[in-house]
């Protein structure tokens, strides 16, 4: 592979930003250096900021892929290379599939087994050289479930497992505290009546009953013996937080207080929002807001969550928040690298992936201009 010079950018690093040129080689950052240089074969960045490829920790967007409407089901692979395109084209070089595990197998909402199938697809297509990014697989173990021990029993340490999530969306607690948000999704998402919106919370209810605690210590246990990162989700009280510092949460996703945020921080757990939320101004199912959080010094890493493009555009939203870039784009590049242990990327510096985005400014949006992944051009 030739080397990329890319220069006359402005550098976002971890604490500053500078005019400066990049040179990657072998699919590393080889030299960072301030000011341009005249060098043959240089790409002209035009002033244009130059940043760490971004990391998404959680995305359940390739779920959208797999099933684009209800019970439409689509082909698997197309759709794996159209999500991996659908991240590399806004910026995005490292990506946490999101795979649920835990299913339901009756009822209007139910939910069958797929992301064993699913992972080793993704596996393959990377085996192949067909994706353009880095893909690492999130699993988001549903507690309240029929079936969350069996399929979790299916992934090996091979399988890329960085992350695993305790998910727990028994209605009328965590993120679903108020039903009507719930009932408004359902009955919008898969024409719920109110018949069968009634029973499907008492079904989820029984479940909880029947299998949560059983279900919350394997996913435990399974997360060690798979080396992954432990996550919490939707953490309300105090008492949500210390419970999973004492499973050895390390990250939180989308508390729904400003009181577990709080305690998160205590704990030394790492806060990610929802940059749609962000960017919405609130949370679409009635919790704490995210720019709430920011402005208390609460919030640690953005995720895209549902909405691929949010991503960029909410660490810009920080940025001005804030009025720190660096501290903005760390969000997105190095805090969720460190969270999720992965210490060969997220920051522009000698001898880390090279993975970087060219960012244009258009009247305060930001325009991905230019995507490479290990050196490779790939949006």
């Amino acid at each position: 592979m030739s080397d990329i010079v890319l220069t006359n950018a402005l550098l976002v690093l971890k604490n500053e930003v500078i005019k400066g040129t990049v040179r990657l080689s072998q699919g590393r950052i080889a030299a960072v250096d301030s000011g341009r240089t005249s060098l043959s074969g240089a790409i002209d960045c035009s002033g244009d900021l130059l940043l760490a490829g971004l990391i998404e920790l959680h995305t359940d967007n390739i779920e959208r892929h797999i099933e684009p409407r209800p019970d439409v089901h689509w082909p698997h692979r197309a759709a794996i290379l159209a999500h991996d395109g659908e991240f590399a084209s806004v910026g995005v070089t490292t990506l946490f599939d999101a795979l649920r595990v835990g299913s339901l197998s009756s009822g209007k909402a139910s939910y069958q087994p797929y992301a064993r199938a699913l992972a080793s697809e993704i596996a393959e297509l990377r085996a192949q050289g067909a994706l353009r990014i880095s893909h690492f697989v999130h699993l988001r173990a549903e507690v309240s479930s029929e079936t969350l021990a069996e399929e979790l029993a299916t992934f090996t340490p091979e399988d890329r497992v960085r992350l695993v999530s305790l998910m727990d969306h028994t209605p009328g607690q965590r993120q679903f505290r108020d039903l009507s948000y719930l009932r408004t999704y359902l009955q919008k998402k898969r024409r719920f009546t109110d018949a069968e919106f009634e029973a499907h919370v008492t079904h989820l209810k029984d479940l909880r009953a029947a299998h949560g605690e059983r279900h919350e210590r394997t996913a435990v246990e399974k997360a060690e013996q798979l080396g992954a990162v432990l996550a919490s989700h939707d953490d309300t009280t105090i008492e949500h937080v210390a419970q999973s510092a004492a499973r050895g949460v390390r990250v939180a996703e989308f508390p729904t207080t400003l009181e577990a945020a709080h305690a998160c921080h205590e704990y030394g757990i790492k806060v990610i929002m929802g940059a749609p939320n962000l960017i919405r101004g609130g949370s679409h199912s009635g919790n704490v807001a995210a720019h709430e959080l920011a402005r208390e010094g609460l919030l640690d890493i953005l995720s895209s969550d549902y909405v691929p493009s949010s991503l960029m555009t909410a660490a810009f939203r920080l940025a001005d928040l804030w009025d720190n870039l660096s501290r903005a784009i760390s969000t997105v590049t190095d805090t969720p690298a460190r969270a999720a242990g992965l210490e060969d990327r997220g920051r522009i510096a000698p001898g880390l992936r090279a993975d970087l985005v060219r960012v244009h400014r258009l009247g305060g949006l930001p325009v991905v201009r230019a995507v490479w992944s290990q050196g490779h051009r790939v949006g």
